[in-house]
């Protein structure tokens, strides 16, 4: 099985990806934004916009989530990932139903009011990063994101809005019929591990 965790930026799909990834033992995350940076740094900086235009980062994405869920373990292989376009949406989704991967959508939900405060407090002094830094770019994304994610195409929907990272872990898990093996963290221990989270995620 491959849970897709799709939504905005901002929407909490990393943080969801990895407390599903820390329950569901056997699982393993799969961030195809990797393949679209290694395609960027391949390319003159004046060639590089975004990797999702390029056909080589769909077809890339399907082929190696293929594979990925061939090898994995018992539980699922995790898969983060803004993705709103539609015609690129019906490529990937479609590439890997017809190559037999049970795949299971869920666009997290979150109003733009939520997004834009999430983003404007998730940048903390990382790696050199000024303390609440806008992320200008993402929060340029939002009237882009939150309407086509809120179509049906997009299902199945998860509201963020006024949740936990664990209550929208537990509906995600839920929905997809899978149990969770383990419990929730403490509260302290749960901030450590978001903070870490976040720190591996930093994209400089």
């Amino acid at each position: 099985m491959l849970l897709w965790i799709n939504g905005a930026f901002g929407a909490g799909k990393t943080q969801t990806a990895f407390e599903l990834h820390r329950r569901l033992p056997g699982s393993h995350v799969a961030d195809p934004e990797l393949i679209g940076f290694a395609i960027q740094k391949m390319l003159p900086p004046d060639a590089r916009g975004d990797f999702q235009d390029r056909p080589q980062w769909r077809s890339a994405v399907v082929e190696t989530l293929v594979d990925a869920v061939a090898a994995s373990g018992p539980g699922p292989v995790i898969v983060p990932m803004t993705l709103v376009e539609a015609a690129y949406f019906d490529e990937v989704m479609g590439g890997l139903a017809g190559a037999g991967v049970d795949v299971r959508h869920f666009a997290l939900q979150a109003s733009p009011d939520t997004l834009r405060r999430r983003l404007r407090t998730r940048s903390a002094h990382w790696l050199g990063r000024a303390v609440g830094r806008p992320e200008t770019w993402a929060m340029d994304q939002i009237p882009r994101c939150v309407p086509a994610l809120a179509t049906e195409r997009f299902a199945v929907h998860v509201p963020t809005d006024e949740r936990t990272v664990d209550e929208v872990v537990e509906d995600v898990a839920e929905r997809a019929g899978l149990p969770l093996r383990r419990p929730r963290l403490p509260a302290a221990r749960y901030q450590l591990r978001r903070i870490a989270v976040g720190v591996r995620h930093i994209r400089l």
